[in-house]
């Protein structure tokens, strides 16, 4: 397996750390070496947030990452801050309900995941980072004919089952009808 390097990126509340948390956790239930970063300004809510995910095979050295092959962009100053930091080959996963915006590179592959619309029409309110997440894991972590690939379904249910926390257990299927909706977007 090739390093993961991933940047989830958006404002306060709209769980981009827990989908970064989720991301790592698959890759400690994998075996892996992993590092979760979590990186949010003072406001909390409504202010920017992001989390940097290392995934790999041998000790990771820094947890931060400058160059992500992935970038997963929750709304356009996300996108605007880290597009140009993403590798040549890398992927960009964005919120195309949020971002209006084309992106202009063609060394990279982009997924457009109308993500929060399809939160809203399938009673899934507040889950669109799973959404994104289950984009990533279906085009990335668990696609065997990408060099990322570390990962099972298994596996990814498994560690939303650890992420989400017992007080809202109830949220527990949510999460994976969210993830199964993005792998299928």
């Amino acid at each position: 397996m090739k390093d993961l390097n991933i940047v989830f990126a958006g404002f306060g509340g709209q769980g981009v750390l827990f989908a970064g948390k989720v991301a790592a956790y698959a890759g400690l239930l994998a075996g892996k070496e992993i590092s979760w970063l979590p990186s949010y300004g003072p406001e909390m809510r409504g202010g920017t947030a992001n989390c940097s995910v290392c995934v790999s095979d041998s000790p990771i050295g820094s947890p931060l990452v400058t160059n992500p092959n992935v970038l997963v962009a929750m709304n356009l100053p996300s996108l605007d801050r880290f597009i140009d930091a993403v590798e040549p080959g890398g992927t960009v996963i964005l919120d195309s309900s949020l971002i209006a915006k084309k992106v202009e590179r063609n060394d990279i592959s982009v997924y457009y995941v109308p993500s929060s619309s399809l939160a809203e029409e399938n009673g899934l309110g507040g889950l669109s980072n799973m959404i994104l997440t289950g984009k990533l894991f279906g085009e990335v972590c668990m696609n065997p004919e990408s060099p990322y690939s570390f990962c099972t379904q298994e596996i990814l249910a498994q560690a939303v089952e650890k992420c989400v926390p017992a007080r809202k257990a109830n949220m527990l299927e949510q999460n994976h009808k969210a993830i199964a909706l993005g792998g299928e977007a």
